[in-house]
């Protein structure tokens, strides 16, 4: 049995990183950045697939996409969606 079998926030990842990717593959602009957003993307859908991720990679792997896609409107619905995937395993204590 596979990680997003036992917990429903595996599958909302796993749906969120595959819309992303999608979109990000369909977008017709070159940018800088491009390669590190794909290369965290499948570090997401990896993690996802092995069940149980780890919150501070997760966090890492968001951050790293959203610097890399940066403010592209086109993309925004969909990293919102992988956002609030992330932001279900928890873990989000604010410091300040």
């Amino acid at each position: 049995m596979n990680g997003d079998e036992k917990d429903p926030r595996v599958s909302e990842l796993r749906a969120a990183v595959s819309r992303l990717r999608r979109e990000l593959a369909a977008h017709p602009a070159e940018f800088p950045d491009r390669g590190i957003a794909e290369e965290e993307l499948a570090a997401l859908d990896a993690m996802a697939r092995g069940g149980c991720p780890e919150v501070p990679r997760l966090r890492r792997s968001l951050l790293l996409v959203a610097g890399a896609i940066g403010s592209m409107s086109a993309l925004s619905g969909a990293l919102g969606q992988v956002r609030g995937a992330v932001e279900m395993f928890g873990g989000s204590e604010r410091r300040g």
